[in-house]
């Protein structure tokens, strides 16, 4: 349904569950792949998978300078980037006492600095090219007040003011910014979560717990031309727990 063929994209956080499955998507539909991740054993083992048009790219996107650093590396292997998927994040669930302040920093830079500075080295691009699509992931906790998930969820919240400022700043030179707002999904990052996961998708009323690949369909969908129309928008894929 969704074709990529000839396009190239980046997803950060690719060694993840959710970044792995967004690149198994992109890749399946017919894009060059940039797996960016901090994991560079997990990033061979896809790259090997995928096989052809797939490039690991190790980055630890906490170090200074590390955007641009990346978006070289990126262009290097793919050329220019058309598809850009902000999906690298991080959680830090703690009540707001005594909440440390270089976790403070770690999750707003992950989730938030990262993103904002890696679309001021692409959109340009995309923007003089007159074509282009961004896509961030999001989460729930960044519309829903949730104990013990504020920094996590304002990253998030920010995030979200961020693709509706970057459509704004963009999207009249034809570059699409859009995300996507998963509900509680299992992978290896929120097994230790254990039932809390469970409890969290039981309050929505899909109520279960959603795969990677649903949350990957939706990004999919906003990277490709069948979403021309769609600027600026917060897609919820949260099994219609925002909407109760």
């Amino acid at each position: 349904m969704f074709d990529h063929s000839g396009q190239t994209a980046l997803v950060t956080g690719a060694s993840g569950g959710i970044g792995g499955a967004i690149a198994r998507a992109l890749h399946r539909q017919g894009a060059a792949v940039g797996l960016a991740g901090t994991r560079e054993a997990a990033l061979v083992a896809l790259a090997g998978e995928l096989g052809e048009r797939a490039y690991p790219l190790l980055a630890d996107l906490s170090e200074p300078d590390a955007a641009a650093r990346l978006v070289r590396d990126a262009e290097a292997a793919l050329g220019q980037v058309d598809i850009l998927v902000n999906n690298a994040g991080t959680g830090a669930f703690a009540p707001t006492q005594g909440f440390p302040e270089d976790m403070f920093d770690a999750v707003m830079g992950t989730n938030l600095k990262v993103p904002f500075f890696l679309v001021g080295e692409i959109a340009p691009g995309m923007a003089e090219r007159g074509t282009g699509a961004i896509v961030n992931v999001t989460t729930m906790a960044g519309q829903l007040g949730m104990a013990g998930m504020a920094v996590y969820g304002a990253s998030k919240a920010a995030l979200n003011l961020l693709t509706r400022s970057w459509a704004a700043e963009f999207g009249a030179r034809g570059v699409r910014v859009n995300a996507v707002s998963p509900g509680p999904t299992r992978t290896p990052g929120t097994e230790p979560m254990g039932d809390t996961l469970n409890q969290l998708a039981a309050q929505s009323p899909a109520g279960h717990v959603a795969a990677p690949e649903e949350i990957a369909a939706a990004i999919a969908f906003l990277a490709t031309d069948a979403a021309s129309y769609i600027q600026g928008t917060v897609l919820n894929v949260d099994g219609g727990r925002t909407a109760v």
